[in-house]
């Protein structure tokens, strides 16, 4: 985060789009949702530096009853803090499919310790039930799925308890194509509560969070899956550990079309790391020569969140990051053979984007016309804003949709406040991409979309056999009379945040769908021909 550099007043010479009202076609149903969650981050007169950090949430169908689920991350014990406000801890919701939510975080055993921020869901065990990985403050904790409704803490076992750093986030993937997920941990920086530098008025009148500078960045670790339940930290050999960053964002993808699964991760301040995998275990660190470790201006941005897809429909993986005011929030276009070009002012995105701070990040198509649009969660790092700057601590958060000609229109999404993380999934099974999002001392956002009425759509729900079982991974494309269309299995999406893992297609005027197209990680391809729009089909791997 670029913090008090970007804090002052908006740049001078810069035209900037106003955001339309918010629009009415995305319904807040927070109030009658029975989610009752606040989440907290422990503020402090210190100002230590995890407290602007929190929020992240999953989403995933626990239970398998067919409705996604939701957790919360919450900041809920600071190390420098003896004990939890009673309450203050992750909670676990479940759908009861009607926009209503039961509290199961007990029943499930789920509450968890500490300071949590990040969460990603995934089924490492292939059991066919989703697990919950938390990232956090100096304690990472991995929940196995029983598949009763409970969870049980195997972080010992599993060896992946990342104790002693601080991580933002973490993903699943299989890095190694062994048909187990494996885990990547994103660690930010080396964080001593006694050691909280001050920062803000020389004066004493106020005191805001530090720059990054002030803190040295560490390693992001890879875990390899054994199979058994245990993990083996593989960091140093496959050559993740040799670059330290201020990690907050992943994305996974096969940026270059090469078969193999890469990881981009969202440095905070530093140049951004894209991975790419070697194939044979390792990684080379490529995001300079890619063009994507820091924007057009050669600036290292306060990359927050990012998602990794298809924006264009060309069948190249592009990048939407999230970052702070006066940054812009960058959209790199892949133009293949392992290149990136920066378009974000080209594409309006830019200016729409100059005057706000992102932290959630989403590419999907929200109104079903068969275009990816761009989401971002939005809000100030600091929280006394308004005591330096001309600018807000709490903000809307930004819906861009696409026009299908490179360009986006700007949507102001939802009350003003310190959002934090956004997941995406259609809670309601009915077609459309809703959003749930955290703020910082309230209740979360649960928006209902209610955009492109008439449009058809198809979701996919893959089961990997020779894969992993989520199929994370997976890349599809399909072929409507209106054109094509790729996307990929990822629950890996914006900041600290986990969405669920179906594959959604807009398909517009389209009522069925002519060939569907699964290239599953295990190297496998599987045809699907003439399938009736609508509906979420249920494809598994072929033996």
């Amino acid at each position: 985060m670029r913090w008090l550099l970007a804090t002052g007043l908006i740049l001078p010479g810069l035209v900037l789009l106003t955001l339309a009202a918010s629009s009415s076609q995305l319904e807040d149903r927070t109030p009658a949702s029975g989610i009752s969650f606040v989440l907290h981050n422990s503020a402090t007169p210190e100002k230590h530096q995890i407290e602007t950090m929190v929020g992240g949430v999953a989403i995933l169908d626990y239970d398998n009853d067919g409705y996604p689920d939701i957790f919360f991350t919450n900041g809920a014990r600071q190390p420098s803090l003896e004990k939890a406000r009673p309450g203050d801890c992750n909670r676990l919701y479940r759908n009861r499919g009607d926009w209503t939510f039961e509290d199961v975080t007990e029943k499930a055993g789920v509450c968890g310790e500490g300071f949590s921020i990040g969460v990603a869901a995934g089924d490492f065990d292939n059991d066919g039930y989703t697990d919950i990985y938390v990232a956090g403050v100096n304690r990472n904790i991995l929940y196995r799925n029983r598949g009763d409704g409970t969870f049980e803490d195997v972080t010992a076992k599993a060896g992946v308890g990342n104790r002693g750093r601080w991580a933002v986030a973490a993903g699943w993937f299989d890095y190694d194509n062994d048909g187990r997920l494996d885990l990547f941990v994103v660690n930010y920086v080396k964080w001593d509560p006694a050691k909280e530098p001050f920062c803000g008025d020389p004066r004493g009148a106020y005191r805001t969070y530090c720059h990054p500078r002030f803190y040295e960045g560490l390693p992001n670790i890879l875990y390899r899956n054994n199979g058994d339940g245990t993990f083996t930290d593989v960091s140093v050999s496959s050559g993740i550990a040799r670059h330290a960053g201020k990690g907050m964002g992943l994305a996974f993808g096969d940026y270059d079309g090469d078969g193999r699964i890469d990881v981009f991760v969202a440095n905070d301040t530093v140049p951004d790391f894209l991975f790419h995998s070697n194939g044979d275990g390792t990684f080379r660190e490529t995001a300079f020569p890619a063009g994507v470790a820091m924007n057009d201006d050669g600036h290292a941005l306060s990359s927050m969140g990012v998602d990794l897809r298809d924006i264009d429909n060309d069948g190249r993986p592009d990048l939407f990051i999230t970052a702070l005011a006066n940054e812009t929030f960058p959209y790199y276009r892949n133009l293949g053979k392992g290149l990136f070009t920066d378009v974000t002012y080209q594409s309006r995105v830019g200016s729409a984007t100059l005057a706000l701070s992102g932290w959630g990040a989403g590419i999907f198509d929200f109104d079903n016309d068969g275009r990816k649009d761009l989401f971002a969660a939005c809000g100030d790092v600091q929280d006394n804003t308004e005591l330096f700057s001309s600018r807000k601590s709490r903000q809307p958060n930004l819906l861009l949709l696409n026009r299908g000609d490179g360009t986006f229109a700007p949507d102001a999404i939802g009350p003003p406040a310190t959002h934090r993380g956004a997941a995406f999934a259609d809670f309601d099974r009915d077609g459309r991409v809703d959003v749930v999002i955290t703020r910082i001392g309230d209740r979360p956002l649960l928006l209902r979309n209610t955009m492109g009425s008439g449009r058809h759509w198809i979701g996919l729900k893959l089961e990997g056999v020779r894969s992993n079982h989520d199929a994370i991974g997976a890349r599809v494309h399909i072929v409507t009379a209106s054109g094509e269309q790729w996307n990929h299995v990822t629950t890996s999406v914006g900041y600290a945040s986990s969405s669920q893992r179906e594959v959604h297609f807009g398909l517009g005027k389209d009522d069925y769908v002519k060939l569907i197209e699964i290239l599953w990680p295990s190297g496998a391809l599987q045809r699907i021909e003439n399938s009736a729009a609508d509906r979420y089909l249920t494809v598994k791997e072929r033996e």
